[in-house]
This record gives structure tokens, sequence and C-alpha cells, in this order.
């Protein structure tokens, strides 16, 4: 007989629709799935042309097809949301990881552009959707932000830029939308394993400092993730708006 006591929390979505930016891997999969296994209704985007093209299963999902760096596309995503009652805006990209160096102007704009602009038009098209939300507690926009957003992380100054721009975003979203009935919040993630984050977790001593530095004493998995999202969005957060919850193994509080 196991010892363990077990406290699962169970949402209940049923009826709301979802849309989930860069839902096809990582956080942003474990995201799209904790909505779908609530009974919602869940678009996820990818940058591939088909959700077919794909090795994961994306059954149960709408697909849209987006490029963050692309307004116009981003425009047609907002513009196809008929009724959202939740975005959680997770898609970017490491340009590190793709060779480039982010402190060339050029490549650091292009990091604030992916991770802090496109985030902004895509609360923007989507904001007329929300408002008309009828779901308990008002319709929310979930930002997902990151360490980076409390620690100058020297290889990525432009992510590092977007990801703190990220909080103050949400703050005066939250504070100007509340009266269109649109909540705003963010969860900072710490260095959670994903496909952005491969590279760190395949060397170890890369990814020790920030381990030895977590008093959990383990580093993330893209399920530690949503349950702090889904309870966000729901109606037992409906007095919370403007704020960032840090999921990171206690890293931003340890000395």
């Amino acid at each position: 007989m196991s010892d363990t006591i077990h406290n699962t929390l169970h949402f209940d979505y049923r009826g709301a629709h979802v849309l989930v930016t860069g839902g096809t891997s990582g956080i942003g999969a474990a995201i799209a799935a904790a909505y779908r296994e609530a009974d919602a209704a869940v678009t996820i985007t990818g940058t591939r042309a088909g959700a077919a093209d794909y090795d994961e299963d994306l059954s149960g999902y709408r697909y849209l097809q987006l490029d963050v760096e692309d307004a116009a596309q981003i425009a047609t995503v907002a513009a196809a949301q008929q009724q959202l009652d939740v975005l959680v805006n997770n898609a970017g990209l490491a340009l590190p990881s793709l060779g480039l160096d982010e402190y060339e102007p050029e490549v650091f704009a292009r990091a604030v552009n992916m991770h802090l602009v496109a985030a902004y038009r895509m609360a923007k098209g989507c904001q007329p959707a929300l408002s008309a939300s009828r779901m308990a507690g008002g319709a929310s926009i979930i930002g997902i932000a990151s360490m980076s957003s409390y620690f100058g992380i020297g290889i990525v100054p432009g992510y590092g830029a977007a990801k703190t721009g990220l909080l103050g975003l949400t703050r005066t979203l939250a504070v100007e939308w509340a009266r269109m009935n649109v909540r705003v919040n963010a969860v900072a993630v710490g260095l959670c394993e994903s496909r952005m984050t491969a590279s760190t977790f395949a060397n170890p001593q890369w990814a020790k400092p920030t381990l030895e530095r977590t008093p959990a004493g383990r580093l993330g998995v893209p399920q530690d993730v949503p349950g702090a999202v889904l309870f966000l969005t729901s109606a037992g957060a409906s007095w919370i708006t403007g704020q960032t919850l840090p999921i990171d193994g206690g890293f931003t509080v340890s000395g």
C-alpha cells in the first residue's frame, strides 16, 4: 500500500475556447494538453504548414500556422478567433541556438520583436474576442516570462530585454483592459526541459550552476507549468491580474 497522499487538482473548462501559441512542443504543448484534458476547445499554433507535418500527435486540436515574426500572420490568427476565453502567448525561439549573436543590433531587435512585440500584437488582435467572453472570472491572457525577466543572462540580451519588458506589458494591459473583461498575468519559468533548452540540458556543466542554486533540487519539466496557468485563468483567480508568478523551484529566492 502506497503512503503517498494524492491531492490532484481538476479544472473544468467545458465550453471555453483557448489559444496557445507555440503549442506543438515543450511548455506550450503541456499547457495545451492540460486545457484539452479540462475539456476546453484548444487551438494551437506552430511554424509548419499543417498538423500532419509534426511527429507529435496533434489530433484533438485546431491547428493554425504562425510565424510570430510575421505581423500579417499574427493578425490572421487573431482574426480567426471568433470565440476566445484564454490566450497563452508562448511561442518563441532561442536565437543563439541558430548560431546568432544577440549582441548584434539586428539580432537583438529580432529577439525583442519575437518575444515582446509579437505577444502584444497577438493580445491586441485577440482583445475584442476576449472581451466578449462569458467565462466565469473573465477572459485571460497569460504571458510566458523567464528567469531572464529578473536576472541578466549574458548570452541572450535581446531575449532578456523582451522577457523583462513582458512583465511591464502584463501590468499595463492588466490596468487598461480590466474594464474590458480581460485579466492579464504571466508565469516566469525557470530552466525547464524543452526543445529551446535542449543544448543546455545536453551539457551538464551548463545546467549545473542553475541546479545548484535551485532549492527544489531539480530542474523543471514542461508539466510543472500548466497547473499554475490553468489556475490563473480560472474563476478562482478572478481577483488576480497584473501579476507574474515564478515557477522555478525557488531559484529566484535563493541567495
